[in-house]
């Protein structure tokens, strides 16, 4: 009787972890996003989601792209990746093929990267260009009076 017990728990314990992954922590994440200036408009795969700062839930087996609109400033896009969250080693442990299955199919085995998106979005008469070692260029049509001038290019011929 002990043995058959035994065996029980051995069998529960290895169906409850057989997909881990998806009962820790689900086929959804949520994610915050959040813009300087705020009430920006979020659309993710080209639906509206509302303004920032707004936290979603989205699926965790699909990359997915943002884009911020705000009147008067350039448009913003970026993206949520996938990549294999650390819960799939409970799969690896306890349940092997199956476990790795279900949550490879909920996307349970993922985690959307970065976790939470704070964008910066750029006056609308500024380009930026982003050059090696993190230089910033940023162009401006209309600086504003009250800047402090720091450099000037030249051209060269």
């Amino acid at each position: 009787m002990k043995k058959l017990l035994s065996l029980a728990l051995i069998a529960l314990l290895a169906f409850t972890f057989s997909n881990c992954a998806s009962i820790i922590h689900g086929s959804r994440q949520s994610v915050s996003i959040s813009s300087n200036p705020t009430k920006a408009m979020v659309v993710i795969d080209g639906r509206d989601e509302g303004k920032t700062p707004i936290t979603v839930d989205l699926s965790r087996k699909d990359h997915h792209t943002v884009q911020l609109n705000l009147d008067g400033y350039l448009p913003y896009e970026t993206r949520f990746t996938r990549k294999v969250d650390g819960w799939i080693a409970g799969n690896i442990i306890f349940g092997g093929v199956i476990g790795l299955a279900v949550d490879a199919i909920t996307g349970g085995m993922y985690k959307l990267t970065p976790d939470q998106i704070q964008a910066d979005i750029k006056s609308g008469n500024a380009t930026s260009l982003k050059g090696n070692n993190d230089l910033y260029l940023t162009i401006v049509l209309h600086p504003d009076p009250s800047w402090e001038k720091i450099g000037q290019l030249q051209c060269m011929k």
